[in-house]
């Protein structure tokens, strides 16, 4: 598959891709699978964490999964994601050397722009599924229906500021396709193990089209 069509599938999977800040490696396991049954199967796990990249490596071949590496912020991180069988990677924003680490180490990218120049700078690039970040401090679902009638080529998943109040907003404009967000899977339920009350988040998320 090309990186268009694997971002298209990870984007299309569900209407939510969860957030996933995990500090333990032992809790990657049971967190993913919590969220694969609930109906949540594109998962971004950040690289915020000393075990960041162990978790993507316990993750990746869950059935069913998704598994990507998001914060990538540099070249390396490209390739260490890319090592731990991350299947695709996020960024908050977009340089140079990102564009060209995921080129050199295959791995498809989500992104992120929050301006009309730097969404079409993108786009110049291939890049017509892009991260809107940080969605509500930039003007929210009304930013984003402004932008659908000059550049509708472009399909956004908004992140920053997402929650179960607004998703809806977001996920009605022509050009959403899914929101990232880190409600449905919290560090105070990871943190216990609560995997039956994340499954039940991810339930809720997966309906928010219905």
């Amino acid at each position: 598959m090309s990186h268009l069509d694997i971002i298209s599938k990870v984007c299309a999977a569900a209407p939510v891709i969860p957030i996933l800040t995990i500090d333990r490696v032992e809790d990657a396991r049971p967190l993913a699978q919590a969220l694969v049954a609930g109906g949540l199967p594109s998962l971004e796990i950040t690289l915020r964490t000393e075990a960041a990249l162990d978790c993507i490596a316990a993750i990746a071949d869950i059935d069913g999964a998704l598994v990507g590496a998001g914060t990538l912020l540099t070249a390396s991180q490209v390739q260490d994601a890319k090592a731990a069988g991350a299947v695709f990677g996020v960024s908050p924003g977009a340089t140079t050397s990102i564009i060209n680490a995921v080129q050199k180490f295959d791995l498809p990218l989500l992104p992120g722009s929050a301006t009309a120049t730097e969404a079409m700078r993108l786009l110049e690039y291939g890049f017509t599924y892009q991260k809107f970040f940080p969605a509500e401090a930039v003007g929210g679902a009304a930013a984003l229906g402004s932008l659908a009638g000059p550049l509708p080529q472009i399909i956004f998943c908004p992140t920053g500021g997402i929650s179960p109040e607004n998703a809806k907003s977001y996920l009605a404009l022509p050009n959403i396709l899914c929101v990232g967000g880190s409600w449905i899977a919290p560090k105070a339920l990871i943190s216990i193990g609560d995997w039956e009350q994340i499954t039940q988040r991810a339930r809720l998320a997966a309906a928010l089209l219905q």
